[in-house]
């Protein structure tokens, strides 16, 4: 079963261009055809975005009938963090709070995605934005390994991690590698991390999807689309992947 999913940073569909235009995420979206999408910085009723539910708007505008939201942080009016979209039923979501200390509210959505019948054919997806600090960012990571969606998990089943990590160097792929077993899309395809950040004139790798169960990689890129420098100040980065499920064996007579 093949399976593709996208991951960007929307910035409240506000441009680098400082105008509120979610119809560009939606032709960027829409290009790439995924199954799954992972969205960070997305408005709920705030002014900015002209009050819109914007996970409503790019779900009813691309056509997934599937949404789950996680808000993590609260404005004067309004509020925002990350939305997953899916093509496929979500059987149950949550949002962990990755929150550190006093510093600003951040979270990750989890959500248990059914891609078909039976048990071997689920799902579970994390999209996070992680904070702005290096210790900050290790200290979430190690809740998220620690919280009960994630531990409730056996490394065989099939699960993403995808989102906003904000991980200019690095840092975090040996904990994420290496102590959690996940393997990280980008790197895996390409041999080197992927520059998202800023859109203009990427310098950073800031987002990523990682991976782990009977997932296969085909392939993982991010957007190069003209428009995509301007809708964001992310670029959205894609990931193809096969679900393997192992057939039952035939019994003896």
């Amino acid at each position: 079963m093949k399976l593709r999913v996208l991951s960007y940073n929307i910035h409240r569909a506000i441009g680098v261009d400082r105008r509120f235009r979610p119809e560009r995420i939606v032709r960027i979206i829409e290009n790439y055809d995924a199954d799954i999408v992972l969205l960070q910085e997305v408005d709920d009723g705030a002014p900015r975005s002209r009050e819109l539910d914007l996970a409503k708007e790019l779900a009813t505008d691309l056509g997934f009938p599937y949404r789950a939201v996680g808000h993590n942080v609260t404005l004067r009016k309004g509020r925002y963090g990350n939305a997953t979209l899916s093509r496929f039923p979500i059987l149950s979501e949550r949002n962990i709070d990755l929150t550190i200390d006093r510093w600003k509210r951040r979270g990750c959505q989890h959500t248990a995605i059914a891609l078909g019948e039976g048990p071997e054919k689920r799902l579970d997806v994390f999209n996070l934005h992680l904070g702005l600090s290096a210790g900050q960012r290790s200290r979430q990571v190690e809740l998220l390994a620690r919280s009960s969606e994630m531990t409730a998990l056996k490394t065989s089943a099939a699960c993403l991690v995808g989102g906003d990590f904000n991980d200019w160097r690095s840092q975090l792929l040996p904990f994420i590698t290496e102590g959690m077993k996940f393997k990280s899309a980008i790197e895996s395809a390409t041999g080197k991390p992927v520059l998202t950040y800023p859109s203009f004139f990427p310098r950073g790798p800031l987002d990523r999807i990682f991976y782990r169960g009977p997932l296969a990689l085909h392939s993982a890129f991010r957007c190069r689309q003209k428009l995509s420098r301007l809708a964001s100040d992310h670029l959205p980065i894609v990931a193809d992947f096969e679900l393997r499920v192992p057939t039952a064996k035939p019994e003896r007579d």
